[in-house]
């Protein structure tokens, strides 16, 4: 299968949306935790991402406020805002047995590791993955566009992940964002 190497922004923009039509859980105690993290050992391949609540200060950055950790079927949002980056998460952010694709892979990592100190294994990025195909676009907005013919829209992006409660549009964007990764990936691999 043969792609383009670039796509413009207004091609991008008239591209139907994709969309995450799964689950989607709000990890925010524990016990959820615990639960997520059985349920995602399970699996072989998983997608990843991170948000952090945008700061409009030169020089401010804020420290990572949700994980998404997303199969198929389900996409864990893990509020690290409120809960530690647990021993259960490292595990899977540390297997090789576990596959992690994402977009942009270090800039998320270095965050993670300033949470806690870890060593990230089993980690695809896409940026890395596009360029055996030709594809010279590296943004996962233009990524999705090439790759599935959809879009993803980047309108919640600069939201407060912080919130006490995460709309339901920060939902679906973090939930998509994740889960894409497994689609891009699974194309560019057929």
């Amino acid at each position: 299968m043969s792609f383009v190497a670039n796509i413009s922004n207004e091609d991008v923009a008239a591209l139907e949306a994709v969309h995450f039509d799964g689950r989607i859980v709000v990890v925010e105690s524990a016990d959820a935790l615990a639960k997520a993290c059985k349920e995602l050992s399970q699996h072989s391949l998983i997608g990843f991402d991170t948000e952090t609540r945008p700061s409009f200060k030169a020089g401010v950055t804020n420290k990572v406020a949700l994980l998404q950790l997303s199969t198929n079927e389900c996409c864990y949002l893990i509020r690290l805002n409120r809960l530690p980056l647990s021993r259960d998460i490292l595990a899977i952010l540390s297997s090789e047995k576990i596959k992690k694709v994402g977009a942009d892979v270090r800039n998320d990592l270095s965050a993670l590791n300033k949470l806690r100190h870890f060593t990230p294994r089993g980690f695809i990025d896409l940026q890395n993955e596009v360029g055996k195909h030709g594809i010279e676009d590296k943004s996962l907005r233009k990524i999705s566009g090439i790759v599935l013919g959809k879009k993803v829209s980047k309108a919640q992006r600069l939201s407060n992940w912080e919130a006490k409660q995460l709309t339901p549009q920060q939902q679906m964007y973090a939930a998509t964002d994740a889960w894409v990764c497994i689609e891009i990936y699974n194309r560019l691999t057929r």
